[in-house]
């Protein structure tokens, strides 16, 4: 048995380190969100996952599915290539600056994204 080898399919570090620290602000910000949806009267969670956790663990579910969702962030981004994890992660931050900006603004004007935009 050779020892590099093994060493090709260790996990390559990921080398993104702006765009974490970007994701997991924007993941703050979103589960944050998330838990004021099972609050405020005028805004639904519409992530059946997240649902499924709240309604078996209260509150504290909604925290829970969002790290799962970072761990699984993470995971990947650790699994992938330099390049890739970089477009990988890339990508996410893009998915989220979207959802983030719409739950804020369902938060705190009562209206998506689109209706916002008037689209």
């Amino acid at each position: 048995m050779e020892v590099g080898s093994f060493r090709k399919r260790a996990p390559d570090p990921p080398n993104s380190v702006g765009l974490r620290i970007t994701f997991f602000v924007l993941w703050a910000m979103d589960t944050i969100a998330a838990t004021l949806f099972f609050v405020v009267p005028h805004a639904t969670e519409l992530n059946p996952v997240t649902v499924y956790f709240y309604h078996v663990f209260g509150l504290p579910g909604v925290v829970l599915a969002a790290a799962c969702y970072a761990a699984l962030v993470v995971f990947i981004g650790h699994i992938l290539s330099d390049p890739l994890d970089i477009k990988f992660v890339g990508l996410v931050v893009l998915l989220y600056i979207f959802f983030v900006t719409n739950n804020v603004l369902l938060l705190v004007f009562h209206e998506p994204l689109p209706e916002f935009l008037g689209v």
